[in-house]
């Protein structure tokens, strides 16, 4: 039934339009139609693009007739966060401070996954110009989150995430600057990528702090995150991950990210490691105190950039934003450029030194977030609260940007609970492989 291919993985939907078994103007109309009459559509949703999107998958259509299909996800849907540039369609970045914003060309990866058949079925929302790991926004949309309907989803790929997961898309795209991808995809049991930067274009992407900033898929297994990665590079093939085995892999357990765990993500992740063991994976334990000196300079890193970025037009007109995300950014005032030439410099020799006493060891592993999913009314009434999760929620996966690696966030089995892969900058198709075997351990 046509319902069934919303919870399908995006290979084998693309698989089924390959050997002729699904339409992808069938497919395309099943999941438009799912979003309309989704009682929260609204709410994961900025816009569709209903036009463009059919008339992409009546050109797939075409193609899987002639067999001139032009990879593995020809045909197949996908949504986009709202930051990425699509022609004659707005691109906000979920902030009043872009509303009304339509760019006359594609983000480079939009003309990327286009040109490899993808479908787009529209933006979805996020946090406000991607300043959050929560996912709260209530300036444009708060989406939900599967695992509980009080909480938020995680940010700032919130709506990305929310569309696979409650099926209104089969893969997103989604950026990640300190977590964005990863953790949505953690609090939604999902698989999320966040590439090395600079593997994916930046062209045409609403920045935020761009020396940070990444592209990467959320998607419902290891095969689909290559498989969109793939095709966000304009490549027609995916990394080869067959025969992946944990057995004799070496990975570190970061007892750096161990720190304040609550229970249940430390539930999820020790269940997950065990797993892991019994398939044969070699786990060994280390803290690295490296990487308490670069968390220590991160602030500084990031909101410096933001607000250097940023500033002009938000106080221009800063009535316009949420508070909490005003303050973040106007925390960057207050370091010099000094400031931030010196803690990059000393972010380099940091991650210089991790390379080198990580470069042993197949990944290196912790729980994506600390916490679960916190309460999305307490987080608008209650400030501390609000900055005390946000903190938590991003502890652990901003070693992975600091660091400038891959990682990759896989679910426990325990619901909003992920373990975290993180590999070598370019490490990407390795890291596919181990997190294709870790996903069949954890299944």
């Amino acid at each position: 039934m046509a319902k069934d291919w919303l919870w399908m993985s995006a290979g084998d939907l693309g698989r089924r339009v390959g050997s002729g078994a699904i339409d992808p103007v069938a497919l395309c109309d099943t999941y438009l139609d799912a979003i309309r009459a989704h009682e929260a559509q609204g709410r994961i949703y900025a816009r569709l693009t209903e036009t463009t999107a059919r008339a992409e998958a009546v050109a797939a259509a075409k193609r899987a007739r002639n067999g001139t299909r032009r990879g593995p996800l020809d045909g197949v849907p996908v949504s986009w966060k709202d930051l990425f540039d699509t022609a004659g369609t707005a691109t906000e970045a979920g902030s009043a401070l872009l509303a009304g914003r339509v760019p006359g060309r594609d983000a480079k990866v939009v003309a990327n996954a286009r040109a490899m058949g993808l479908v787009g079925l529209g933006k979805t929302h996020m946090s406000e110009l991607a300043f959050s790991g929560l996912g709260l926004n209530p300036v444009t949309a708060t989406p939900p989150c599967v695992n509980d309907p009080a909480a938020v989803p995680g940010g700032s790929s919130s709506g990305a995430a929310a569309s696979v997961a409650f099926g209104l898309a089969p893969g997103a795209i989604g950026s990640d600057t300190g977590g964005s991808v990863r953790v949505p995809a953690a609090w939604n049991d999902l698989v999320g990528l966040k590439t090395t930067h600079g593997r994916l274009p930046l062209d045409g992407v609403v920045p935020l702090v761009a020396r940070f900033d990444t592209v990467g898929p959320l998607c419902r297994n290891v095969e689909d995150a290559g498989l969109y990665l793939a095709a966000l590079e304009g490549r027609a093939r995916g990394p080869d991950l067959t025969g992946a085995s944990l057995a004799g892999r070496r990975v570190l357990i970061l007892e750096n990210g161990l720190v304040d765990v609550r229970d249940a993500p430390r539930a999820g992740f020790d269940s997950a490691v065990g797993r892991l063991m019994d398939a044969g994976c070699e786990i060994e334990r280390g803290a690295l105190d490296l990487v308490d000196d670069a968390m220590a300079i991160s602030v500084i890193l990031t909101t410096a950039e933001a607000w250097a970025t940023w500033r002009d037009m938000i106080e221009a007109d800063p009535g316009r934003m949420f508070h909490e995300i005003l303050d973040r950014f106007r925390a960057g005032a207050a370091f010099s450029a000094s400031d931030h030439i010196a803690a990059w410099q000393r972010l380099d020799a940091l991650r210089a030194e991790y390379r080198k006493r990580t470069a042993g060891y197949d990944a290196v592993i912790l729980p994506t977030c600390t916490n679960l999913p916190p309460d999305a009314a307490r987080l608008l009434d209650d400030h501390d609260y609000y900055v005390s999760e946000n903190l938590a929620t991003l502890r652990n996966t901003r070693i992975g940007n600091l660091m400038g690696g891959a990682a990759l966030t896989l679910p426990t089995g325990l619901p909003a609970t992920g373990i975290m892969f993180m590999g070598a900058p370019g490490s990407e198709e390795r890291l596919l492989r181990l997190g294709a075997a870790a996903e069949a351990a954890l299944a």
